[in-house]
């Protein structure tokens, strides 16, 4: 299976009476970004006022895409008291946001068991967005599923007739 052409990965907690020097002193480890509910972030358009907690850890992007090391890298960081987890995760709302980026057509991901017990036994969501190629096709170009024939004779959505 072709790997997914990039990755993005984000442990997200989120809660209204969230502390975020609390949770990084639970976890022992610096998020990337953090805020508290009602505070304000300016904007040029006008400020936002956040409507909930925040504490979030990115991972390295990664092309092609690697969640195992994503989750290696973020999960690395952090604390592997799975006590900690539970009482984290039966307060707060924990997943983890993955963005995959498609170049072709026909990429796929996967992650291994060990990264999914991982998140399992740590009570992390697990959440994706995947974003198509943004290439358009055209009829005589050559089909993007690989077949070496023309899209418009292959993967091309047929007329009605």
């Amino acid at each position: 299976m072709a790997h997914l052409h990039r990755s993005v990965a984000s442990l997200r907690i989120c809660g209204d009476k969230l502390d975020p020097d609390e949770i990084s002193r639970l976890l022992g480890g610096t998020p990337t970004l953090n805020y508290r509910k009602g505070e304000i972030k300016k904007s040029k358009i006008r400020d936002i006022v956040r409507k909930s907690g925040a504490w979030m850890l990115a991972a390295t992007d990664r092309e092609p895409e690697n969640l195992d090391a994503q989750v290696d890298e973020i999960l690395g960081q952090l604390t592997q008291d799975l006590t900690v987890w539970a009482s984290l995760s039966n307060e707060y709302r924990i997943d983890l946001f993955c963005g995959f980026f498609m170049e072709q057509t026909d990429e796929g991901v996967e992650a291994s068991a060990k990264t999914l017990k991982a998140l399992g036994e740590r009570g992390i969501k697990f959440g994706v967005c995947i974003y198509a190629p943004h290439k358009d096709v055209e009829h005589d170009d050559p089909c993007p599923c690989g077949s070496g024939k023309k899209y418009a004779e292959c993967c091309a959505p047929k007329k009605a007739s």
